[in-house]
């Protein structure tokens, strides 16, 4: 996997721009009205929904597997930034508590194993009534059911990406365990699901 993301950051360095997803502009709003200040962004990349959350006054921290990412994240934002680099099945990478995590376009590359560590992972480092935002594919997207099939909602597409293809039944059924507390419809590319956690 690591090798499939940096051979991608080298072909298209920053391939989705630099405008912040919807729903990093949404969680932001969410964070702020939250009194969030300091974030964990698994998946950082190289910073594209950062931006949105430092311009807020928000710490950000990240995690990214691809060390050409982190190059073009360093290049952005300097040292305002404080990135990690591995991969989110190895995390935590700190001790830190963090009051947000938004993990965008992530935990729907992952194995079920994966995706249960990730989540569990996540909420060991959330502070108390601390908020995290996933941002996930959903079946209503038109790729569903393409490629080769892997398992159930679960296909390798693209070229090599795996990814498992959530509904309702199945986002609570693995977040439910970790304070969800709403799920939204949001556009991005394709039809994604917001999920929004809060640990009580």
């Amino acid at each position: 996997m690591a090798e499939f993301w940096e051979e991608a950051f080298k072909d298209k360095q920053e391939m989705w721009g630099f405008e912040p997803a919807q729903s990093a502009v949404i969680t932001k709003d969410l964070f702020v009205a939250n009194n969030v200040t300091n974030i964990l962004i698994p998946g950082i990349g190289y910073g594209r929904n950062a931006k949105v959350f430092t311009d807020n006054g928000i710490r950000v921290t990240g995690i990214e597997i691809s060390k050409t990412a982190i190059e073009l994240a360093k290049n952005h934002f300097g040292n305002n930034l404080t990135i990690y680099h591995g991969s989110v099945t190895e995390m935590p990478f700190d001790s830190n508590k963090y009051s947000g995590i938004f993990c965008y376009a992530l935990i729907h590359l992952l194995n079920k194993e994966e995706r249960k560590k990730l989540l569990q992972d996540c909420y060991n480092q959330l502070s108390d009534k601390g908020y995290m935002i996933f941002t996930t594919i959903s079946k209503k997207a038109t790729i569903y059911n393409q490629g080769t099939f892997i398992s159930k909602d679960r296909f390798e597409i693209f070229g090599g990406v795996n990814m498992f293809f959530y509904d309702q039944e199945t986002i609570e059924e693995e977040f439910g365990a970790f304070g969800l507390v709403e799920i939204t419809e949001v556009i991005e590319s394709y039809p994604f699901h917001m999920i929004k956690c809060k640990k009580s």
